[in-house]
Protein backbone atom coordinates (compact mmCIF):
# COMPACT_ATOMS: atom_id res chain seq x y z
CA UNK A 1 0.00 0.00 0.00
CA UNK A 2 1.30 3.43 -0.92
CA UNK A 3 1.04 6.53 1.24
CA UNK A 4 -1.49 7.97 -1.21
CA UNK A 5 -3.65 4.85 -0.82
CA UNK A 6 -3.42 5.06 2.98
CA UNK A 7 -4.39 8.72 2.97
CA UNK A 8 -7.42 7.94 0.80
CA UNK A 9 -8.65 5.43 3.39
CA UNK A 10 -7.94 7.72 6.33
CA UNK A 11 -9.39 10.88 4.86
CA UNK A 12 -12.61 9.05 3.98
CA UNK A 13 -12.96 7.73 7.54
CA UNK A 14 -12.20 11.14 9.05
CA UNK A 15 -14.71 12.86 6.77
CA UNK A 16 -17.44 10.20 7.11
CA UNK A 17 -17.44 10.44 10.90
CA UNK A 18 -16.23 14.03 11.43
CA UNK A 19 -13.18 12.88 13.35
CA UNK A 20 -11.21 16.10 13.02
CA UNK A 21 -12.29 19.67 13.74
CA UNK A 22 -10.35 22.89 13.09
CA UNK A 23 -7.84 23.59 15.83
CA UNK A 24 -7.74 20.04 17.20
CA UNK A 25 -4.61 18.90 18.99
CA UNK A 26 -4.43 15.18 18.34
CA UNK A 27 -2.27 12.63 20.12
CA UNK A 28 -1.50 9.33 18.41
CA UNK A 29 -1.11 6.51 20.90
CA UNK A 30 2.04 4.77 19.64
CA UNK A 31 2.73 1.29 20.99
CA UNK A 32 5.50 0.62 18.51
CA UNK A 33 3.31 -1.84 16.60
CA UNK A 34 2.45 -1.69 12.91
CA UNK A 35 -1.01 -0.17 13.32
CA UNK A 36 -0.08 2.72 15.59
CA UNK A 37 2.96 3.61 13.48
CA UNK A 38 0.85 3.53 10.30
CA UNK A 39 -1.69 5.80 11.98
CA UNK A 40 1.10 8.17 12.97
CA UNK A 41 2.51 8.23 9.43
CA UNK A 42 -0.90 8.91 7.93
CA UNK A 43 -1.90 11.59 10.42
CA UNK A 44 1.45 13.34 9.97
CA UNK A 45 1.12 13.35 6.18
CA UNK A 46 -2.54 14.42 6.24
CA UNK A 47 -1.62 17.64 8.05
CA UNK A 48 -0.47 19.04 4.71
CA UNK A 49 -3.87 19.08 3.03
CA UNK A 50 -6.76 18.28 5.38
CA UNK A 51 -9.37 21.02 5.42
CA UNK A 52 -9.33 21.12 9.24
CA UNK A 53 -5.93 22.29 10.40
CA UNK A 54 -4.71 20.35 13.42
CA UNK A 55 -1.56 19.80 15.41
CA UNK A 56 -0.13 16.40 16.20
CA UNK A 57 1.81 14.75 18.98
CA UNK A 58 2.72 11.14 19.73
CA UNK A 59 2.59 9.37 23.10
CA UNK A 60 3.96 5.98 24.08
CA UNK A 61 2.94 4.33 27.34
CA UNK A 62 5.94 2.29 28.49
CA UNK A 63 4.44 -0.68 30.33
CA UNK A 64 7.71 -1.42 32.10
CA UNK A 65 8.77 -4.62 30.32
CA UNK A 66 12.57 -5.03 30.36
CA UNK A 67 14.29 -4.21 27.09
CA UNK A 68 11.49 -2.13 25.56
CA UNK A 69 13.32 0.39 23.36
CA UNK A 70 11.55 3.58 22.30
CA UNK A 71 14.57 5.08 20.49
CA UNK A 72 13.47 3.93 16.98
CA UNK A 73 10.03 5.50 17.48
CA UNK A 74 11.61 8.73 18.72
CA UNK A 75 13.81 8.88 15.63
CA UNK A 76 10.78 8.31 13.41
CA UNK A 77 8.82 11.06 15.18
CA UNK A 78 11.75 13.43 14.68
CA UNK A 79 11.70 12.57 10.97
CA UNK A 80 7.97 13.36 10.81
CA UNK A 81 8.41 16.52 12.92
CA UNK A 82 5.99 15.22 15.53
CA UNK A 83 6.65 15.88 19.25
CA UNK A 84 7.05 12.64 21.17
CA UNK A 85 6.41 11.75 24.81
CA UNK A 86 7.16 8.49 26.63
CA UNK A 87 5.12 7.80 29.77
CA UNK A 88 6.91 5.37 32.13
CA UNK A 89 4.64 3.07 34.15
CA UNK A 90 4.72 -0.08 36.32
CA UNK A 91 1.76 -1.65 34.54
CA UNK A 92 3.60 -4.87 33.64
CA UNK A 93 4.70 -5.41 37.24
CA UNK A 94 1.22 -4.69 38.60
CA UNK A 95 -0.57 -6.98 36.13
CA UNK A 96 1.81 -9.95 36.10
CA UNK A 97 3.63 -9.88 39.45
CA UNK A 98 1.46 -8.05 41.97
CA UNK A 99 -2.06 -8.89 40.77
CA UNK A 100 -1.08 -12.10 38.92
CA UNK A 101 -4.07 -11.67 36.63
CA UNK A 102 -5.57 -14.74 34.98
CA UNK A 103 -6.89 -12.41 32.28
CA UNK A 104 -4.08 -9.83 32.07
CA UNK A 105 -5.22 -8.18 28.84
CA UNK A 106 -8.33 -6.54 30.31
CA UNK A 107 -6.55 -4.87 33.24
CA UNK A 108 -3.53 -3.97 31.13
CA UNK A 109 -5.70 -2.31 28.47
CA UNK A 110 -7.63 -0.34 31.09
CA UNK A 111 -4.48 0.91 32.82
CA UNK A 112 -2.71 1.64 29.54
CA UNK A 113 -5.61 3.72 28.24
CA UNK A 114 -5.80 5.56 31.56
CA UNK A 115 -2.10 6.44 31.41
CA UNK A 116 -2.42 7.52 27.77
CA UNK A 117 -5.45 9.70 28.47
CA UNK A 118 -3.80 11.31 31.51
CA UNK A 119 -0.73 12.16 29.43
CA UNK A 120 -2.93 13.53 26.65
CA UNK A 121 -4.77 15.80 29.08
CA UNK A 122 -1.48 17.11 30.47
CA UNK A 123 -0.42 17.93 26.91
CA UNK A 124 -3.59 19.87 26.18
CA UNK A 125 -4.81 17.29 23.68
CA UNK A 126 -8.44 17.28 22.51
CA UNK A 127 -8.45 13.92 20.71
CA UNK A 128 -6.54 10.65 20.90
CA UNK A 129 -6.07 8.59 17.74
CA UNK A 130 -6.01 4.81 18.10
CA UNK A 131 -4.62 2.43 15.46
CA UNK A 132 -7.57 0.06 15.12
CA UNK A 133 -7.80 -1.20 11.53
CA UNK A 134 -10.74 -2.84 9.75
CA UNK A 135 -9.74 -6.32 10.90
CA UNK A 136 -9.68 -5.11 14.51
CA UNK A 137 -13.28 -3.93 14.24
CA UNK A 138 -14.30 -7.32 12.84
CA UNK A 139 -12.40 -9.20 15.56
CA UNK A 140 -13.91 -7.02 18.29
CA UNK A 141 -17.39 -7.74 16.93
CA UNK A 142 -16.89 -11.52 17.21
CA UNK A 143 -15.18 -11.22 20.59
CA UNK A 144 -18.15 -9.29 21.92
CA UNK A 145 -20.64 -11.69 20.36
CA UNK A 146 -19.01 -14.90 21.62
CA UNK A 147 -17.72 -13.79 25.02
CA UNK A 148 -20.16 -11.06 26.08
CA UNK A 149 -23.34 -12.09 24.30
CA UNK A 150 -23.84 -8.73 22.64
CA UNK A 151 -23.23 -7.11 19.25
CA UNK A 152 -20.64 -4.41 19.67
CA UNK A 153 -17.44 -3.13 18.11
CA UNK A 154 -15.09 -0.15 18.25
CA UNK A 155 -16.83 3.13 17.45
CA UNK A 156 -15.29 5.55 14.93
CA UNK A 157 -15.46 8.32 17.53
CA UNK A 158 -15.85 7.79 21.26
CA UNK A 159 -16.45 10.62 23.72
CA UNK A 160 -14.99 10.09 27.18
CA UNK A 161 -17.09 12.31 29.42
CA UNK A 162 -14.89 11.87 32.50
CA UNK A 163 -11.84 13.25 30.69
CA UNK A 164 -13.52 15.41 28.03
CA UNK A 165 -11.46 13.60 25.38
CA UNK A 166 -12.57 12.12 22.07
CA UNK A 167 -10.99 8.91 20.79
CA UNK A 168 -10.85 8.56 17.01
CA UNK A 169 -10.01 5.59 14.77
CA UNK A 170 -8.85 6.93 11.40
CA UNK A 171 -7.51 3.52 10.30
CA UNK A 172 -10.94 1.87 10.53
CA UNK A 173 -11.32 1.33 6.75
CA UNK A 174 -7.83 -0.10 6.23
CA UNK A 175 -7.47 -3.91 5.93
CA UNK A 176 -4.67 -5.38 8.03
CA UNK A 177 -2.95 -6.79 4.93
CA UNK A 178 -2.62 -3.24 3.58
CA UNK A 179 -1.13 -2.07 6.88
CA UNK A 180 1.46 -4.84 6.67
CA UNK A 181 2.27 -3.85 3.10
CA UNK A 182 2.61 -0.19 4.06
CA UNK A 183 4.98 -0.99 6.93
CA UNK A 184 7.20 -3.08 4.66
CA UNK A 185 7.18 -0.56 1.80
CA UNK A 186 8.21 2.39 3.96
CA UNK A 187 10.33 0.58 6.52
CA UNK A 188 8.47 1.71 9.63
CA UNK A 189 10.35 0.94 12.88
CA UNK A 190 8.01 -1.72 14.26
CA UNK A 191 8.94 -2.94 17.75
CA UNK A 192 7.91 -6.46 18.72
CA UNK A 193 5.67 -6.58 21.77
CA UNK A 194 7.56 -7.80 24.86
CA UNK A 195 4.34 -8.98 26.51
CA UNK A 196 4.60 -12.67 27.55
CA UNK A 197 1.02 -13.42 26.46
CA UNK A 198 1.31 -11.77 23.06
CA UNK A 199 -0.08 -14.17 20.44
CA UNK A 200 -1.93 -16.41 22.91
CA UNK A 201 -5.00 -14.33 23.76
CA UNK A 202 -8.72 -14.69 23.08
CA UNK A 203 -8.33 -12.04 20.39
CA UNK A 204 -5.72 -14.20 18.68
CA UNK A 205 -8.15 -17.15 18.77
CA UNK A 206 -10.81 -15.02 17.11
CA UNK A 207 -8.26 -13.81 14.57
CA UNK A 208 -7.50 -17.40 13.58
CA UNK A 209 -11.22 -18.20 13.37
CA UNK A 210 -11.80 -15.21 11.08
CA UNK A 211 -8.88 -16.31 8.91
CA UNK A 212 -10.46 -19.76 8.48
CA UNK A 213 -13.84 -18.26 7.58
CA UNK A 214 -12.16 -15.90 5.14
CA UNK A 215 -10.81 -18.93 3.28
CA UNK A 216 -14.20 -20.63 3.28
CA UNK A 217 -16.44 -17.73 2.24
CA UNK A 218 -15.92 -15.31 -0.64
CA UNK A 219 -15.64 -11.62 0.28
CA UNK A 220 -16.03 -12.51 3.95
CA UNK A 221 -14.41 -9.35 5.33
CA UNK A 222 -16.33 -6.99 3.06
CA UNK A 223 -19.67 -8.61 3.92
CA UNK A 224 -19.07 -8.71 7.69
CA UNK A 225 -17.67 -5.18 7.85
CA UNK A 226 -20.54 -3.95 5.69
CA UNK A 227 -23.04 -5.46 8.11
CA UNK A 228 -21.18 -4.01 11.11
CA UNK A 229 -21.10 -0.58 9.51
CA UNK A 230 -24.77 -0.56 8.53
CA UNK A 231 -26.20 -2.04 11.74
CA UNK A 232 -23.79 -0.93 14.45
CA UNK A 233 -21.55 1.94 13.44
CA UNK A 234 -23.85 4.08 11.28
CA UNK A 235 -26.69 3.81 13.82
CA UNK A 236 -24.64 5.18 16.73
Amino acid sequence: MTLQHLLSYMRRACDDYHMIAPGDKIAVGVSGGKDSLTTLAGMAAMRRFHQSSYTLTAITVDLGFPGFDTAPVREYCDKLEVPYTVVPTDIADIVFNIRKENNPCALCAKMRKGALNDAAIRSGVTKVAYGHNRDDLIHTFFLSLFYEGRMHTCEPVTYLSRTNLHCIRPLMYVPETDVIGFVKKYGLPVTKSPCPVDGSTKREEIKQMVHSMRLAYDHFDEKVFGAIKRRLIDTI
